[in-house]
């Protein structure tokens, strides 16, 4: 019989913890949960105290029996699985479905996978702490109710297939509320007045010092009034303050901090990040990654002091502990740092090396001296005019954590330049001006959501979890309700004012404005089912509601309430508005929006989801005809899409003309515009317009797609007719029946008869489906 049982949640998890025990302990995986609520049933008996059906999913009852036969043979089991809600779900299943006894099962818990933290957790076993299981099972079972009752209504009264999620919905709110916001803004013009004056600076060389007007003027008239005022003024410096600034590190990371920044300095999504991070924690190089709190250990902040004091010395120190502020933080986890602090970089993947590397920097930084700068303010009076220009400069006297660390954010301009110095100055000082440019600028519209932004606005209004965000923010993509994209600028005339030798120069210029990349964009399916919900669920998509959920899943956590009276609670208000929604007969469908009459017939020309998105119909179910449809172009939306930019749709599929006898049209279809010739389709280039393709470039494009296509099929058989030779993507191949066959490299495809082939086929086959299994997939994909 062995002595000792680990249970962890991971395989890397266990690899990492079989280094520090010795061979008394056997240390296996669950794999995450070894049973869920039964996947296309209810699975809650409402009648029964909300009571839930798990199942073991048929994936998992292999790795359950193993489990259960190690169990039996062990004196202890250890559950081993995370500090969190979720890490404590998993243990309580073990313990349950593996029947384990309260006399040989220990619960163990640490936040970091070193070799002390391991053995000091098995010195403190603990139970089972069923109120963090209540809280996640409550989370569990209330998306349950919420998924399973409101996905039925979207399918009758919006489109079927779609479905809703608590925190999921309101994420989705977020974004199209944003949407809206920007599209509703009007930009305001006003000019911006930079002066250049020439100054002496310490060797007495003249060199420019440029200051801004300290208001910025509404009109090019009140502009040009002003600049004519500047024209023979004497500029006087009217004051000088100086004044030292210090700035301070931020804390150390949290789940959510750790997404932001990622995201700005390494580019990585929020789902990329979580996966790299559980492979950082996994390999014993982090602590525990799902976490709000921003806390150090006493040995984190003593390790750090010996780090920085070693790498820069003791003027750098400066130990802090940090208070978490997060809305309804929970979880007695420290922040996300490096497990070991002197360790500056680790072994691993590029992708594992920078994000590490990031951590230790926002560790360190945090226990970092302020950076110390100086900043000095000149107000510089205009002997014609009561407004003043203001010129700032900073120097930094002392970098402290600067030297490590400095912070990103998500809008350019919430950034400071640190490194502009004022030449000397003197109050009363007479200046000399070179060139005073009015500049029109104009608002800047509130910025789409990046997958950073949006986990800070969620944390900020105290919706989802650490561990709610990254799956969030992949669901509402993958349910097509919102999509990552970029938005090309649009180009705007700006005007300039110029002041230079006793002359006002008067230019219009052009600039790009409004480009944006990897920003999240709602869909016409995500706008429509976000209006439906809100009009007939304000209170799923409430914001106070939805963080208020969060409050009492913690105190259920807390052991304060009981999760099934908040289930109930929930469910007695809830189920009724599902009932009463369903039974509202509306005369349009959901989201179709009236755009006006087709000219010549006066049907009615309309928008609204169909089967596979959105679409402009014209015509009625009660007309005599039916009615017709044409799919919206890329980039087209239901809200802003015009009557004529729709009927414009309806001008495809159109002739163009005929080539080898037969009929070539060109037509739009799900997958954007397309040629068609004898049953032959060929994508059309972005470079091509579908109104403008002439008949001669379509013969181009039919052509070049035969050239492919001949490339492609190398050799046929007439005698075996699913035997054929093929160039594809990594060289030449043999087909066979649904198969895909290696052809060795010193073999010409070209000179392979038949026989040939067909030992090949036999030599591979035999080896085993390692050889050919790819092909397989390749097969079906096909």
């Amino acid at each position: 019989m062995q002595k000792n049982l680990v249970i962890v949640e991971s395989p890397a998890k266990a690899k990492t913890i079989e280094k520090f025990l010795g061979k008394d302990f056997k240390v296996l995986s669950s794999y995450g949960h070894i049973r869920d609520l039964k996947k296309k049933e209810f699975s809650i008996d409402v009648d029964k105290n909300f009571k839930p059906a798990y199942e073991i999913p048929a994936d998992k009852k292999a790795l359950v029996n193993t489990l259960k036969a190690e169990a039996k043979e062990a004196e202890t089991v250890w559950l081993a699985s995370d500090e969190d809600r979720e890490g404590e779900a998993i243990a309580w299943h073990l313990y349950e479905v593996l029947k384990l006894k309260p006399e040989n099962t220990k619960r163990i818990v640490f936040h970091e996978i070193t070799k002390g933290a391991i053995l000091k957790a098995i010195e403190q076993p603990r139970d089972i702490d069923l109120n963090l299981v209540n809280a996640q099972q409550a989370r569990r079972i209330l998306d349950r109710i919420v998924g399973f009752e409101l996905s039925p209504v979207l399918w009758r009264k919006v489109k079927p297939s779609l479905s809703a999620g608590r925190v999921q919905s309101v994420a989705v709110r977020l974004i199209v509320e944003r949407e809206r916001e920007i599209h509703a803004f009007k930009s305001e013009a006003a000019y911006r007045v930079i002066a250049v004056f020439l100054v002496p600076d310490t060797d007495g060389k003249l060199v420019e010092m440029k200051a801004e007007l300290s208001r910025r003027i509404k009109t090019k008239e009140e502009a040009k009034a002003f600049l004519n005022a500047c024209q023979g003024a004497t500029f006087t410096i009217e004051d000088i303050t100086t004044r030292p600034v210090k700035k301070t590190p931020p804390a150390p990371f949290t789940t959510s901090t750790l997404q932001q920044e990622a995201a700005r300095k390494l580019g990585y999504t929020v789902a990329q990040t979580m996966m790299i991070a559980q492979r950082l924690y996994e390999s014993g190089f982090i602590t525990y990654m799902r976490t709000d709190s921003v806390n150090l250990s006493e040995y984190a902040t003593a390790s750090s002091k010996d780090a920085i004091i070693h790498m820069m010395g003791e003027r750098y120190v400066h130990p802090r502990h940090f208070e978490t502020k997060t809305k309804g933080a929970q979880e007695a986890h420290e922040a996300i740092r490096p497990t070991y602090m002197e360790n500056q970089s680790i072994d691993g993947t590029a992708q594992e090396k920078k994000l590490y590397d990031l951590i230790w920097k926002r560790t360190i930084a945090s226990q970092m001296a302020d950076a110390e700068l100086e900043k000095t303010t000149a107000t510089i009076s205009i002997s014609k005019s009561g407004e003043v220009f203001t010129a700032v400069g900073e120097v930094i006297k002392f970098d402290g954590f600067l030297r490590v660390y400095r912070e990103s954010y998500d809008d350019e301009s919430e950034q400071e330049d640190e490194s502009r110095l004022l030449p000397p100055l003197k109050k009363g000082q007479k200046l000399e001006y070179g060139p005073i440019v009015a500049t029109e600028r104009f608002t800047q519209r509130p910025p789409r959501y990046t997958e950073a932004s949006l986990v800070r606005k969620l944390e900020e209004l105290g919706i989802g979890r650490p561990s709610t965000y990254a799956p969030t923010i992949s669901t509402i993509q993958q349910r097509e309700y919102v999509e990552k994209g970029n938005k090309d600028g649009e180009e705007r005339t700006f005007n300039v004012l110029t002041l230079k030798d006793s002359q006002i120069k008067d230019e219009d210029h052009s600039e790009i404005t409004g480009a944006e990349k990897s920003k999240l964009f709602p869909t016409d399916t995500g706008t429509v089912v976000n209006d439906f919900l809100t009009e007939y669920f304000p209170d799923i998509l409430d914001y106070n509601f939805t963080a208020s959920v969060e409050k009492e899943f913690d105190e259920i956590a807390e052991g304060e309430v009981q999760w099934t009276s908040i289930m109930k609670t929930f469910y007695d208000q809830f189920h009724p508005s599902v009932e009463k929604t369903l039974s509202i007969k509306t005369e349009h469908k959901v989201g179709e929006r009236i755009l006006g009459e087709e000219p010549g017939t006066g049907k009615t020309v309309s928008v609204k989801i169909g089967r596979f998105g959105p679409v402009v119909q014209i015509g009625t179910v009660d007309d005599e005809e039916k009615p017709r449809f044409a799919q919206m172009k890329k980039g087209q939306s239901m809200e802003t899409i015009t009557l004529e930019e729709a009927l414009e749709l309806f001008k495809l599929p159109r002739t163009i003309g005929e080539y080898e006898g037969k009929t070539v049209s060109v037509g739009i279809g799900r997958f954007g515009p397309y040629i068609q010739h004898n049953k032959v389709y060929v994508s059309l280039p972005k470079t091509l317009d579908p109104m403008k393709v002439t008949l001669e470039e379509a013969e181009q494009l039919i052509l070049e797609k035969r050239a492919k296509e001949a490339e492609r099929h190398i050799k046929k058989f007439d005698e075996e007719p699913d035997m054929e030779i093929l160039n594809g993507r990594y060289g030449p191949y043999i087909a066979y029946k649904g198969n895909n066959y290696k052809i060795p490299k010193d073999i010409v495809p070209q000179d392979l008869s038949l026989k040939s082939c067909l030992e090949l086929v036999r030599i591979q086959d035999e080896k085993g489906p390692s050889t050919s299994s790819k092909g397989k997939r390749t097969a079906k994909k096909k």
